[in-house]
């Protein structure tokens, strides 16, 4: 830092905490008093366009409504021949713009790059990987350029010892050395940040060689762009020129100075003003201060993130007057639920006060969009104007969704995904195609996946009964996605036949019956945003000419990346939410800091994917730190604000978070001084939050109990619906008098239940094939001939490999097991009957009521008697339960088998009921045989089950839920309909029986 003073430089501040577009414009507007023509003839150079936003509503501010002419506004970070030739860039820079070559378009750098990429890593990286490398490539590039830097540099960056990857890397990086630099020249660009580079420079020396005939003012850039720090130096040197500071801190010693870190919020102006040769006392205040201002706060947050080795200042700002320490609101929140819902209360609480202004501050858009959200309670609409992710905007949403449904084969996730966006019409009413999408649904699209394609639906609908409707849609999704559809087809094509193809599917897929797809698809400003960025692609499409269709939708995720839509306006007068760059030159009667851990603001510090620390030192790249001290820098300035909130949560996604080390730093320094209360928030607002959605008491809910007409209770129940029965009665009141059935899942994987029925399904096979009259000893190569029928049924199962892998091995080992098994019993056999029904009818108190069975296998043996046996492939009843009557499936098939009530099946009494446990491990199979009076069992069971109908038969008795919950079904698809968790957990709070 300089030492002497430089007093030809111009050079202020407007201190933090004062509202920095109004101060600016106020001063302006002072220096031309009695002239106002006169502000036309200034020049300023602000950091964004975002600024000069800011800057243009801070004069109508000032103006109060009143036209008035405006000076030249001019954004030094986004610098083209638009704003050069609008904003009215003095004294040659539209002819410096005029030599240079266009910008590159960011689309097509991107894609260039792409090419490059995936030609040097073809085998190694998809077309979408590679786009994302390229992305990355191109921050590679805007960083080195805006340092100033040459990549010639790179070769001597990885010494003989350093890592192989490093030295790949770098091989890698290759392209940007020799390849892009000609691909350039013959595209006739140059990249944006050297162009933007050469711009400022070329104005710098037109204004050192002839000077501006208007006073220009540099405002509120920090000099972080090495050509911009040039600029601004020349600026301050000026006969008419200023240069304007946001939040100089001047009471830092420079022994304080001297030991800045990048993180620390003064960093990047001590070094913009050590550039310029300047030292603090060297800057001056920007005249026309408020005289209201309130300097303490500015003291306060700056003596608190002070150097470590200074601070023993603290002990110094003990005289400082304790109002300072009002209006400051510390809130810790136990998740982000509760933070945006506190944020969002105070929001509206500003609203009780005429002309009050608040403001969301926060890079977590996630939070904002949350608040948002939380605010429609009160029908409060307003922005997020940071913007939101153009992938997540309904069009391009639809868009993705569009390209997805096509080259995923129509599968039944993509095609309801589809179906069910808000753009999805395919030419019928909007309501009247979603009817039918839910219609397709329920009858065809759940369960096991379809074959492949539009004709493995056809296949399904047919095969449910045909439905015109729905072959009709199929109809029309076949005819407007024909082109798309022969172009994945193809394997390869290029880039422009497929976005060409893809824009006109998407069009006709959102046309209604009354309205065309593009009014749909690209009305308001995320329509028109989409519709840029497909115009971009297409500008851009000839580059890649061969194209791996399939990756196509992933490129286009990839090429989406980082794109944003920000509102026009924002929708509320009073309330605002802005991003951290959205926040600068900004100010808010309060002002809400959210998000504030470590990780979010301030930001992670990711590693940089091309170099190393030392590396990027070595090459002269900034440090990866120096984003966290322009955050902190954001942090300060808006602490500043008369009434200022900070919001954390304890806890995101159940993880312990870190508070932002500004808030530890705060914390300390609030202690230091005795002020720690201070912190706390003035108002209870997470209990006026929680109060928000409290109701009045809390009645704990009863188990349902429904009791409807006997005339609607079932008359007929299988043998394991009425094990059901007697453990989860409400289960058979939702199952069979409400007749509410569970849809299957979309996609269904094969589980434990097919694979349970697909083993019956191969037993019963083998016992078809081999009966006991006719084999009463089993071929040698039965074991074959039962695998042959295995692989046969297995073929269900080949689009799923991993049941194939798991369930096959298993199967071999059943089969060695069954036929062992089969061979020692089959002399005591006489026939075998696998599969078969039977029924009996009992008499209730008001009616028949028939029980229905389907026996595995029933074996009539050579005594005469009779073996029941039911496979199963998981876990068996124990005995005990049989006997008391909770397993009653094998008695009551005992019971019907005793009446003569299966099919061809003679009347006879029950020998032995047997489970066969097929699990396929060690050992593969077990028999479990239930007690030795089957006869016995069955009498039990017809008594218990009568008893039951009779019990059930009267009105007054109630479809319980789980009335035992020791004898509970493990699994229950209606438990959810019977709130099962909130009055079981309910009952055990206040200690009462589970019931």
């Amino acid at each position: 830092m300089a030492t002497g003073s430089q007093a030809s430089k111009s050079v202020y501040t407007i201190p933090s905490g004062a509202p920095f577009a109004d101060v600016l414009t106020k001063g302006l507007l002072d220096q031309v008093a009695g002239n106002p023509l006169a502000l036309t003839s200034y020049t300023l150079l602000l950091p964004t366009r975002r600024a000069v936003r800011s800057i243009r509503e801070a004069f109508l501010r000032m103006s109060k409504g009143e036209p008035i002419l405006l000076p030249n506004l001019v954004p030094l970070g986004d610098l083209d021949e638009e704003e050069i030739l609008l904003s009215g860039w003095p004294d040659g820079g539209l002819s410096a713009a005029e030599d240079l070559p266009p910008a590159i378009p960011g689309l097509r750098r991107q894609l260039l790059l792409t090419q490059l990429v995936h030609a040097k890593e073809k085998t190694a990286v998809t077309i979408d990987q590679s786009a994302r490398l390229a992305f990355e490539l191109s921050r590679l590039l805007d960083q080195v350029q805006t340092e100033q830097l040459s990549f010639d540099g790179l070769a001597g960056l990885v010494p003989a010892d350093l890592a192989e990857h490093w030295k790949l890397t770098l091989d890698f990086l290759e392209i940007l050395i020799q390849k892009w630099p000609n691909i350039l020249a013959e595209e006739g660009y140059i990249d944006p940040a050297d162009r933007r580079n050469r711009l400022l420079e070329a104005q710098t020396r037109n204004w050192q060689t002839s000077p501006p005939q208007g006073p220009v003012i540099a405002a509120g850039s920090t000099g972080s762009i090495p050509a911009t720090a040039k600029l601004l130096n020349l600026v301050a040197a000026l006969p008419d020129g200023s240069v304007v500071l946001p939040g100089l801190d001047q009471t830092l010693s420079g022994a304080e100075i001297g030991v800045l870190e990048e993180t620390h919020p003064q960093y990047g102006m001590y070094h913009l003003l050590e550039r310029m040769e300047l030292s603090p006392t060297d800057v001056q205040v920007w005249p026309s201060l408020p005289e209201e201002l309130d300097r303490h706060r500015a003291a306060v947050i700056n003596t608190a993130l002070r150097p470590a080795v200074s601070l023993s200042a603290w002990r110094d700002q003990k005289s400082l007057p304790t109002s300072v320490y009002d209006q400051i609101d510390y809130l810790e929140c136990p998740s982000p639920e509760e933070e945006t819902g506190v944020i969002a209360l105070m929001m509206r609480e500003v609203l009780e006060t005429p002309g009050k202004t608040a403001a969301l501050i926060t890079p977590d858009r996630d939070l904002a969009r949350r608040v948002t959200a939380q605010l429609h309670r009160w029908d409060i609409e307003i922005d997020d104007s940071a913007g939101t992710p153009l992938a997540l905007s309904p069009p391009v949403t639809f868009l993705r969704l569009c390209a997805t449904l096509v080259s995923g084969g129509f599968r039944p996730v993509n095609l309801l995904a589809f179906g069910k966006h808000p753009l999805a019409a395919c030419g019928y009413d909007p309501a009247e195609f979603r009817r039918l999408m839910r219609f397709l649904e329920v009858s065809v699209l759940r369960g096991p996946l379809p074959a492949p394609g539009l004709e493995g639906l056809r296949h399904q609908v047919e095969t449910q009964g045909g439905s015109d409707a729905l072959l009709s849609v199929l109809d029309a999704l076949e005819k407007k996605t024909a082109r798309l559809r022969d172009i994945f087809a193809q394997g390869n094509g290029s880039l422009r036949s497929t976005v060409e193809a893809h824009i006109r599917a998407a069009e006709d897929l959102a046309a209604t019956d009354y309205q065309a797809g593009p009014a749909r698809l690209w009305a308001g400003d995320a329509g028109e945003a989409a519709a840029a960025f497909m115009a971009e692609v297409l500008d851009s499409a000839d580059v890649l000419q061969v194209l791996q269709i399939r990756a196509y939708p992933a490129l286009l995720d990839s090429l989406l990346a980082g794109r944003a839509v920000r509102p026009r306006y924002g929708k509320h007068p009073r309330l605002n939410i802005w991003g951290l760059l959205e926040a600068r030159l900004q100010n808010a009667d309060v002002m809400i800091l959210a998000g504030l851990n470590e990780g979010t603001w301030p930001p992670e510090v990711q590693g940089d994917p091309w170099m190393s620390r030392p590396m990027r030192q070595r090459f002269g790249l900034p440090s990866l730190e120096r984003r966290i001290g322009l955050t902190a820098h954001d942090f300060v300035q808006a602490f500043c604000a008369p009434h200022v909130v900070l919001t954390r949560s304890r806890r995101v996604a159940g993880t312990p978070t870190v508070p932002a080390r500004w808030l530890l730093r705060l914390a300390q320094f609030f202690k230091a001084q005795g002020q720690y209360a201070a912190l706390l928030p003035s108002k209870p607002w997470e209990h006026w939050q929680t109060l928000l959605d409290k109701p009045d008491g809390i009645r704990p809910v009863d188990p349902p109990a429904p009791r409807p007409p006997v005339t609607a209770r079932p008359r007929r129940l299988s043998v394991t619906q009425v094990e059901t029965w007697m453990r989860d009665p409400y289960t058979i009141y939702a199952r069979h008098i409400l007749d509410l059935k569970p849809l299957p899942p979309l996609e269904q994987k094969p589980d434990a239940t097919d694979y349970g029925t697909l083993i019956h399904r191969i037993l019963d096979a083998f016992a078809d094939r081999y009966p006991a009259e006719l084999a009463a000893e089993l071929p040698d190569d039965a074991e074959a001939e039962l695998i042959e029928l295995g692989r046969q049924r297995f073929q269900d199962v080949l689009s799923h490999p991993a049941a194939w892998a798991f369930w096959w091995p298993r199967f071999l080992r059943i089969a060695n097991w069954f036929v062992a098994r089969e061979r020692s019993d089959r002399s005591e056999i006489k026939r075998i009957w696998s599969e078969v029904s039977g029924t009996l009818e009992l008499d209730g108190t008001e009616g028949a009521f028939l029980l229905t069975a389907k026996a595995d296998r029933i074996d009539l043996l050579t005594d005469g008697t009779l073996r029941i046996i039911d496979y199963k492939t998981g876990a068996a009843p124990s005995a005990t339960e049989v006997k008391a009557g909770f397993a009653p499936q094998l008695p009551l098939e005992a019971l019907i088998a005793g009446e003569g009530g299966f099919n061809d099946l003679p009347a006879a009494g029950v020998a032995a009921l047997d489970y066969w446990r097929l699990r396929g491990s060690v050992p593969p199979g077990e028999v479990i045989r239930v007690g030795k009076e089957a006869a016995q069992l069955a009498e039990e069971a017809k008594d218990g089950l009568l008893a039951l109908v009779r019990l059930f038969d009267r009105n007054d008795t109630p479809y319980e839920a789980r009335p035992r919950p020791d004898k509970a079904p493990r699994f229950s698809d209606y438990e959810h309909l019977a709130r099962v968790r909130e009055w079981a957990v309910a009952g055990e709070e206040s200690g009462s029986p589970d019931v």
